[in-house]
């Protein structure tokens, strides 16, 4: 393997995690392709241009470079209306491979399935194998809806399901996404691997000072949640959990910091002031910071300052924001869904909730406010946790699974031939 492409249509590996459609897969593509690079192999990575102003070609260090595609109107619209961009975005990427001598890629790497279905007509174009990367699936997320969250379409769904059966190979960040992929959508076993995300553990590390350069007092008790709000995150469930502490004891009020780092994202943008209006309503007005998204380092010194990060979404595929928090030294407390388990050392390196019920999760905040032995304990478990993590072994796994994937394309074609 010499040069990959990348598929991220619907969202741009440059865009600020923490709001609109960027997240944990963001950081994922762009430090995916870094790892990659630094073991020899060009990446490009191919995603839709959301303004004009943008350069139609970006170099993201050696071997990098990130390909603005010109795909419908810039602005205004919503990941629900990008299917109807496919085709000419398809177009693009095919017109960007032609401008190469033929074999100039050896694979390709799409990330979600509107990605998919370009990468599948990429694979039959030029001759590659396909490796693909759900972060997320409609049928998962359908089954474990926020209060007032919108159903996954079923064209969606329908998405989905061709994009596993084009796929050479899957690549699932958990052993549970793995089950799901074969359980849910028919994926053959041997087409599916289980490769960790990984952290930047150069950035994601113990800070000192971190409190200070943020302006927290150092007895404060920070509670922290980071990432897109939106009900799939499930922000009000913290929320909730602070009022239900307070009322227990409202002495906590003195001391209690509960900073929501992040911006509305999803249905989320539907009504962006709901949670403000929620802490309100809840009398948290005085306790509540909401801080727009920040950048890497800047969100590893609000993960390095807090009591622990609470991580209460209804899905996750794998939890970025709880190894990133596990990495600084800051125990987690997190929904028992998804991928967090895998994340998350129960009782090691944080805490795991069964369900949403803001008592239940008040009962687990005040455990970690309230004894600093555990905490104690769980901050060093949390460190000892984010050793398992790193992106380099990702990016050697993903080289083992590009090949996999190469060998079954190989495979098809020989039991296709005869």
């Amino acid at each position: 393997m010499s040069r990959i492409a990348m598929i991220s249509l619907h969202t741009s590996p440059l865009d600020q995690p923490g709001t609109g459609d960027a997240g944990g897969m963001n950081v994922y593509v762009i430090e995916l392709a870094k790892r990659l690079a630094r073991r020899g192999i060009d990446v490009d990575i191919f995603t839709r241009a959301t303004s004009s102003s943008l350069p139609q070609l970006v170099e993201v260090g050696d071997r990098v470079l990130v390909r603005h595609v010109h795909a419908g109107p810039f602005e205004g619209l919503s990941k629900a209306e990008l299917p109807a961009q496919l085709c000419v975005f398809a177009r693009e990427v095919m017109r960007a491979e032609a401008g190469h001598l033929p074999g100039h890629y050896d694979a390709v790497h799409s990330h979600y399935w509107l990605s998919g279905q370009v990468g599948a007509l990429a694979r039959d174009r030029w001759g590659v194998p396909l490796v693909h990367s759900m972060h997320t699936m409609a049928k998962v997320k359908n089954a474990a809806l926020a209060a007032g969250d919108t159903p996954e379409p079923a064209a969606r769904v329908l998405g989905e399901e061709q994009v596993v059966e084009a796929a050479d190979m899957l690549i699932a960040n958990t052993s549970l996404e793995a089950t799901q992929l074969i359980d849910l959508y028919g994926a053959e076993p041997s087409r599916v691997e289980v490769v960790h995300p990984g952290v930047d553990l150069d950035v994601f590390t113990p800070r000192p000072g971190a409190r200070g350069r943020l302006g927290l007092r150092e007895d404060a008790h920070v509670l922290l949640f980071a990432g897109r709000l939106q009900p799939l995150k499930a922000p009000d469930v913290l929320l909730r959990a602070v009022a239900v502490l307070l009322a227990e004891d409202p002495e906590l009020r003195h001391n209690l910091v509960v900073p929501i780092v992040g911006g509305p994202s999803g249905s989320g943008l539907e009504h962006p002031e709901s949670l403000a209006d929620l802490a309100h309503e809840l009398g948290l007005d005085d306790v509540v910071r909401f801080v727009p998204p920040v950048a890497q380092s800047l969100l590893a010194d609000w993960c390095a300052a807090a009591t622990l990060v609470a991580v209460p979404s209804y899905n996750e595929s794998f939890g970025l924001v709880a190894v990133e928090a596990q990495a600084t030294g800051t125990p987690v407390v997190a929904a028992a869904v998804g991928g967090l388990p895998t994340v998350v050392r129960d009782g090691h390196s944080g805490l795991l909730v069964e369900g949403h019920d803001p008592t239940d999760w008040a009962i687990s905040l005040r455990k970690i406010i309230r004894d600093p032995q555990l905490r104690e304990h769980l901050a060093a478990g949390a460190l000892e946790q984010a050793h398992n993590f790193s992106w380099d072994r990702t990016a050697d796994r993903t080289l083992d699974v590009y090949r996999q994937a190469a060998f079954m394309m190989r495979k098809d074609q020989d039991v296709a031939a005869r």
